[in-house]
């Protein structure tokens, strides 16, 4: 047999049995072995904390009252950490994944012991009393720390770990500019954070109908705020999401925990794809492929009709609503989604006028218009409707 193919004879060492004599040497301080790394022209560590040792070992410093110097972040944002706290009970509770970014705190470099061991790995030493100052992460750590005191969650975290960013930085100013820095990320657009949030309720719902909805299919930006007409995008998942729930609860943000994906899906799309096909301004956007359509289409589409816009499916979605049954079978009525269909949904009908389209004309023959989406406008809207469908 081949001395390549024979079983190692060697054990292979391990890194605890290097690092025992330090752990016992150091055995009143925290030790955490950790990684080098240089970054911005500073020394880094990165060392992986245990959920119970977080309370004591960092701690925040936000600006209080008018006065930005008074600490190293942000003043705390009120029912932000509550937000982040109720995140991890409800997946943890469920026994589903969960995950917190890395936080980063920062510390005088003389204030703690690194001792070397080579390739960029060492052993963090940090003496009772010493404080992790965070620069970033201060409502996660308060979630956390929230958590593990509480009798009735602590075992739900207790055994988890929380990587942190430590900055050997000891100047006040820098440890603000960082901050400053990491603070720069962009917020995610509420169509990006739907389309990868977890599959059920609405998410789920939305997810479905954009595959199911002819009016929707490719035709819906899963990314921005706003929709690239360039791209013959018309919707957003945002917009399509605030309808679902219109359709169901008649609140745009409820999420629809307590609605079964598979039934509440069929039932919605079924629906939609029987309203987009009989409604006159929508037929031809409905029944024609992305790749059919132009994007003289799609402008025209969203300036003459508004089920084009937000608003217009808003108020679809508020309408359906008068059409489910919730009681006996937990459907839309086919006969009043037929109203709805053959009503005028052109941006010049008198049923959107003075509510969710305003004209403001300085000539007869050249009016300009704008759309109005706030909470009144919609409601008015809807109460035309179904005064003129005769639905009150």
């Amino acid at each position: 047999m081949s001395d390549n193919n024979s079983p190692q004879s060697d054990r292979t060492p391990r890194i605890d049995e290097l690092l025992a004599p330090y752990f016992a040497k150091y055995h009143r301080e925290k030790c955490y072995p950790g990684l080098i790394f240089q970054q911005g022209k500073r020394k880094m560590v990165q060392i992986n904390i245990p959920a119970n040792d977080l309370p004591t070992l960092l701690q925040a410093k936000p600006s209080t009252g008018n006065d930005p110097d008074s600490g190293k972040n942000r003043p705390e944002v009120k029912g932000h950490a509550e937000e982040i706290k109720q995140y991890i009970l409800k997946r943890a509770r469920r026994d589903l994944p969960w995950i917190l970014g890395t936080l980063t705190a920062n510390v005088a470099p003389d204030k703690i012991g690194i001792i070397e061991l080579g390739r960029g790995i060492c052993l963090v030493i940090i003496p009772r009393g010493v404080k992790l100052d965070i620069t970033d992460g201060q409502h996660r750590k308060s979630a956390i720390h929230e958590l593990i005191e509480s009798d009735a969650y602590g075992q739900l975290i207790g055994d988890n770990d929380f990587p942190i960013t430590l900055v050997l930085e000891q100047d006040f100013n820098q440890c603000q500019a960082d901050f400053r820095d990491m603070a720069q990320t962009r917020q995610l657009d509420k169509s990006l954070l739907l389309s990868f949030g977890e599959f059920e309720g609405r998410v789920g719902i939305t997810k479905t109908l954009l595959e199911k909805v002819k009016m929707f299919y490719k035709k819906t930006d899963r990314i921005k705020s706003t929709p690239d007409s360039k791209k013959k995008l018309i919707y957003t998942t945002n917009f399509i999401a605030r309808a679902v729930s219109c359709a169901f609860t008649d609140d745009p943000s409820d999420e629809l925990k307590d609605y079964e994906v598979g039934e509440s899906s069929e039932i919605l799309a079924r629906c939609l794809n029987n309203f987009f096909s009989q409604c006159s301004q929508t037929r031809h956007i409905c029944e024609r492929t992305v790749e059919e359509l132009t994007i003289e289409d799609i402008n025209k589409f969203t300036d003459s009709c508004i089920l084009g816009r937000s608003v217009g499916l808003e108020i679809l979605g508020r309408l359906l609503y008068c059409t489910y049954d919730r009681d006996s079978s937990q459907d839309f009525e086919t006969e009043r989604v037929l109203q709805l269909a053959q009503l005028d949904w052109s941006r010049k009908s008198p049923l959107w006028e003075g509510n969710v389209v305003l004209y403001n004309s300085t000539q007869t023959n050249n009016k300009s218009y704008k759309m109005s989406s706030n909470a009144s406008s919609v409601k008015v809207a809807v109460s035309k409707v179904k005064a003129h469908l005769e639905w009150i």
